[in-house]
């Protein structure tokens, strides 16, 4: 038996830029357009049990790895996120960004809006289309005390599952299929790169069995390292290179990413966040303080089939922490089911890379999974620079 219980459980735009009070009155949230949380996704039963339905959501039986699940009734869980961050040591003019969840609702995922105060000079939400991801900013002038800032954001999730009998999924659009096959700065697609998804293709033209092909390759040969630094400018080029396959879900889910393009099969990462524990495997859920509980998963695009999702990482971080062997039965089932299951313990933010940030003076970003704080003369994105603090916990509500 797996241990874990089920607990799982989407951003609507805001006005950007309205004005706080001074710092000598009260901030007052700003109110955003809710989304009504009954609206049904295409395709799936209306409406998350919750507080606002009246019905309070079934929790479902703790499940046995051993065999894989059936997919179940939609079962929405609902959750509130708050975020706070504090500037420490800055006297200067300073920005923060955050990324929000995905803010196009999904049948795996919906968002119901955010509320914010803080001692802030502006602050609000902008979307980057290009990017297809939205980000909550705000500003404070020089000489600010206490920097501070408050982020409350409201939304369910239900688990995502691809059903290889279903087929007639609305085809993409053009021009994100063909943003999906780019490389980026930290993901050459041509080289050691080709040469590598061709060898773990073989002879295989289906494109969706060639991307389980790439996804058992990766599950072979990556390894789950927790000391690894978060990706900076590193490239999987140079992974391949030196043949060490190490790093986090980023590493892992970008290798996956950058081996599909490499042969035209469209991939995506997405970069999120684990919010609740996992009824797989403890160690592939989260639970009271989330600020280090970044994770990045992906998705590739078969026709017929639309976007389908995976999550190599896990696979290699179940077998590291749980001490999983090549033969062991939970281990077979864990890979098969993790080809098209994403477990909704975790919310999507985005699946931008090279991300340049609204207002910022400095180069792109890799990716955009954490808060970042820039001054006139500095960038910060990692809390234990000292530069600012930041916490965030979810609550099911």
């Amino acid at each position: 038996m797996l241990p874990g219980s089920p607990a799982q459980a989407a951003p609507t735009p805001a006005p950007a830029g309205k004005p706080v009070a001074p710092a000598a009155k009260p901030v007052q949230p700003v109110q955003p357009v809710q989304k009504k949380p009954g609206r049904p996704v295409a395709g799936k039963r209306p409406a998350p049990a919750g507080r606002n339905s009246g019905e309070t959501p079934r929790a479902s039986a703790p499940r046995n790895a051993i065999s894989l699940p059936d997919e179940p009734l939609p079962q929405w869980r609902n959750y509130e996120l708050r975020a706070t961050l504090a500037l420490n040591g800055i006297d200067d003019r300073a920005r923060l960004w955050l990324p929000l969840m995905q803010y196009r609702d999904t049948p795996w995922e919906r968002s119901f809006g955010h509320r914010w105060q803080g001692n802030f000079e502006t602050a609000g939400i902008y979307r980057d289309p290009v990017a297809d991801m939205e980000v909550f900013y705000a500003d404070w002038p020089a000489g600010v005390a206490e920097p501070r800032l408050e982020l409350v954001s409201q939304f369910a999730t239900q688990d995502r599952h691809f059903d290889i009998t279903r087929r007639g999924a609305t085809a993409e659009r053009g021009e994100i299929l063909r943003r999906c096959l780019q490389p980026t700065g930290s993901m050459p697609t041509d080289g050691i790169a080709r040469r590598t998804a061709e060898r773990a293709i073989g002879r295989i033209k289906d494109p969706l069995a060639q991307a389980k092909a790439i996804y058992d390759w990766v599950v072979e040969n990556a390894v789950y390292d927790p000391q690894a630094r978060p990706l900076d400018h590193a490239n999987i080029a140079g992974q391949l290179e030196s043949g060490r396959l190490a790093g986090r879900s980023v590493e892992i889910s970008l290798l996956f990413v950058g081996l599909c393009r490499a042969i035209g099969i469209p991939a995506r990462p997405v970069f999120g966040l684990r919010i609740d524990g996992s009824r797989l495997f403890a160690c592939l859920g989260a639970g009271g303080e989330l600020n280090a509980a970044q994770h990045c998963r992906a998705e590739f695009y078969s026709p017929g089939y639309g976007w389908v999702p995976v999550n190599p990482s896990d696979v290699r971080k179940a077998i590291l922490n749980e001490n999983l062997s090549p033969l062991d039965p939970r281990l077979t089932v864990l890979k098969k089911l993790l080809f098209g299951f994403w477990e909704m313990n975790w919310i999507g933010f985005n699946a931008a890379q090279d991300v340049l940030l609204q207002g910022s003076a400095k180069g792109a970003l890799p990716f955009l999974g954490s808060p970042v704080v820039e001054t006139a003369e500095s960038r910060f994105d990692d809390p234990a620079s000292g530069h600012f603090s930041y916490s965030v916990t979810a609550q099911r509500t």
